[in-house]
């Protein structure tokens, strides 16, 4: 007869495995009062979300759109021009998002077991961390880098490897997601840390698409090199 795992290992078996675990008994008391404390239907967190979706998706649209046609490079004068017209209206964007999450937060109240010093300070070292992501990738990117210069037809002579893409991909949007994640901490605020899951499935769904999308690019790129 084959031995059990119980029988073999019967530390696994405490309190008669997890079948006898009486569940009526857990305290639900927690999660009633952090589903009291926010209202997915409140109009200002469902802008919130809007924003937060709506950004990705309209500059992949564009972009692609622009990679087709060329019409932003048309309308502008040049490939540089829309690019950073482009960039511009992605910030305006992006500093909307940011307002309209804030003022989500602010219309919600705070939970108080986030509403403590060392919540606070871990939220601070998120936004601190985030930040460096963000700027370091920047810095390491550029304007056309960071904007979406590939669908412009402004390439870049090599892959960035150097920091912070050596620590993570994509580490402008992680380092995005980690700010909004430490603003909800910072506020102790379970709608701010709603929201950030938003923004992180937001960015893994437009990473889906950009990464397969950009590397296919600098395919053909490769590709009419090597028949020059």
């Amino acid at each position: 007869m084959t031995e059990s795992l119980f029988d073999a290992n019967p530390a696994l078996d405490c309190c008669g495995g997890l079948n006898n675990v009486d569940y009526s008994q857990m305290d639900m008391s927690v999660l009633a009062e952090l589903w009291r404390l926010i209202d997915l239907t409140e109009p200002r967190f469902c802008v919130a979300v809007i924003a937060i979706i709506f950004n990705p998706f309209f500059w992949n649209v564009v972009a692609r759109w622009e990679h087709r046609t060329r019409g932003l490079t048309r309308l502008f004068g040049g490939p540089y021009a829309a690019c950073y017209s482009l960039a511009v209206l992605i910030l305006l964007l992006n500093v909307y998002r940011s307002h309209s999450i804030t003022v989500a937060m602010k219309a919600h109240p705070r939970w108080e077991p986030l509403d403590n010093a060392h919540v606070y300070s871990a939220g601070a070292a998120l936004m601190a961390l985030g930040s460096v992501f963000v700027i370091s990738s920047f810095m390491a990117l550029g304007v056309t880098g960071t904007f979406l210069g590939d669908y412009f037809g402004i390439l870049m002579d090599q892959k960035v490897t150097g920091f912070p893409f050596n620590v993570m991909e994509n580490p402008m949007y992680w380092g995005s997601t980690a700010n909004y994640l430490g603003l909800a901490l910072m506020n102790a605020s379970p709608v701010g840390v709603i929201l950030t899951a938003v923004v992180g499935l937001s960015y893994k769904v437009a990473i889906a698409y950009e990464g397969p999308f950009t590397e296919e690019i600098y395919r053909q790129r490769s590709q009419r090199c090597k028949h020059k």
